[in-house]
């Protein structure tokens, strides 16, 4: 997100999260749960689609891909004990559409690596949010974990253009800087501590926010490398452009794939 040619101050940038953030906390925290759990699978399909049709993987493979993802991710929220028959299932079944859909065996892997890696990736990851939401005082940690990312990615974004001078990772992604990273650990910290102390959550504490934060910031810059890569791989700039002036779905919520996990993981055993 940080490879955008942008000249000047980005008001695109911040007129979206002037519309966005304020929409996002009343959706989240005004309606039921199953609300937020329509919304991830919505944003998991078309993040799916996006990475489909990415590596070019055909229809007859991604679009089932699509459905059968959806109903993975909706069993990994709400039946999670189904998941693990729902891979081998699903697996068996894309093995048997490519061996008698695909007019020549050559390619097989390269169709069925992606469709595979984009369940995982995609939906996979998703479901962390959920299970966030399901905890007590769930809509308050799944909003720490929006403000933390937003506000990461976007320090990160400013610093890195404004004040970067050394390469963090230009085989993956050019336009990326160390001082830029360094920004999304004070970014992800500041915006944990904003919506603790403006949310009032009373599961973490200030200086339990302020370090979760930070590790939101390291798991934001990991996740958009990691599209980074996957983009680079399949020679395309952007995930699409469904987003005008921004790319694709997938090139907003890469920071979240990674950090809803990993923040999951530091709420659930930590």
């Amino acid at each position: 997100m940080q490879n955008k040619k942008e000249t000047g101050f980005n008001f695109k940038r911040l007129a979206m999260a002037a519309v966005v953030l304020p929409l996002l906390i009343s959706y989240i925290y005004y309606l039921p749960p199953a609300f937020y759990l329509g919304l991830l699978l919505v944003v998991a399909v078309l993040a799916m689609r996006e990475f489909y049709v990415m590596y070019k993987i055909p229809v007859h493979l991604y679009v089932p891909g699509v459905v059968i993802g959806g109903l993975l991710f909706y069993l990994a929220c709400r039946y999670p004990s189904y998941v693990p028959g729902g891979i081998i299932s699903a697996f068996l079944l894309f093995l048997v559409i490519r061996l008698f859909a695909g007019k020549t065996p050559s390619g097989s892997m390269a169709e069925i690596g992606p469709l595979w890696t984009g369940f995982f990736y995609v939906p996979g990851f998703l479901s962390f949010q959920w299970l966030l939401r399901n905890r007590t005082d769930g809509a308050g940690y799944v909003l720490l974990l929006y403000f933390a990312v937003w506000l990461a990615d976007s320090m990160a974004y400013y610093i890195g253009k404004y004040l970067g001078r050394n390469k963090l990772y230009p085989a993956v992604s050019p336009n990326k800087t160390v001082e830029g990273a360094l920004g999304s650990l004070l970014g992800g910290a500041g915006g944990a501590l904003i919506a603790k102390t403006t949310l009032n959550i009373p599961e973490i504490s200030v200086t339990g926010s302020v370090m979760a934060g930070i590790v939101i910031g390291m798991a934001t810059i990991v996740g958009d490398l990691i599209e980074s890569m996957f983009k680079r791989d399949a020679g395309v700039k952007d995930s699409s452009g469904i987003i005008p002036g921004h790319g694709g779905l997938l090139d907003k919520i890469d920071g979240l794939l990674v950090s809803g996990p990993v923040f999951y993981i530091l709420v659930r055993y930590l």
